[in-house]
């Protein structure tokens, strides 16, 4: 039975749940998830904001071993910067659907958009990583990734912190990026805390 039940699509067919990590950070790329669970998965699944670090990982390592299909898809600060934020989640959430290869006839995103250009059938569900087992099995594949990444770039770039801010806007990051400045090619150059330093005056 399903561990989240608020939320029972109509589908004969396991849906596909997808949902992204990513969008409010300064650095890096933003990162989906596309889950298909099978509907006896067991798994304790839910909003990876509301898992230790610890139990995230240990639950992407079962999430990954059980779904029938799971798939990644990023956009990189670049294409960021060249298509905003909103649009480059979108493009990541399509590349995470495209990647998958079992059979699926639905798909349900965490939020209030889908993305354009689907195969089938998208519905949006606010709040869908609470009340959606595999848009919150999305949610924890998609925040560990990331995180991993994060910790790639910390081993790059120790005296920026990356292990301890994953890049979010947080004043001690805010404080280190204006002493050595930002990292060409990591930095999303469009927002505005990097912006201003590239620019300032404007």
């Amino acid at each position: 039975m399903s561990q989240l039940e608020l939320f029972v699509p109509d589908a004969t067919l396991p849906p596909v749940g997808v949902d992204e990590v990513g969008r409010g950070p300064l650095v890096g790329n933003v990162v989906a998830a596309a889950v298909i669970l099978p509907s006896d998965h067991g798994l304790p699944v839910r909003d990876s904001k509301k898992l230790s670090e610890k139990q995230r990982q240990a639950l992407a390592e079962e999430i990954e071993r059980v779904a029938l299909d799971f798939a990644y898809g990023e956009a990189t600060p670049a294409e960021i910067d060249a298509l905003n934020i909103l649009q480059a989640t979108m493009l990541a959430m399509r590349r995470a659907i495209e990647g998958l290869d079992h059979p699926f006839e639905r798909i349900l995103v965490d939020g209030n958009r889908c993305p354009d250009r689907l195969p089938c059938a998208c519905e949006a569900v606010v709040k869908g990583d609470d009340r959606v087992d595999a848009i919150a099995a999305a949610s924890i594949l998609a925040k560990v990734r990331r995180d991993a990444q994060m910790l790639t770039l910390h081993r790059q770039y120790p005296e920026y912190g990356f292990d301890r801010h994953k890049g979010y806007p947080t004043k001690a990051h805010l404080e280190v990026l204006a002493q050595k400045g930002p990292i060409d090619g990591v930095y999303r150059t469009s927002f505005a805390p990097v912006r201003r330093l590239l620019h300032p005056g404007r």
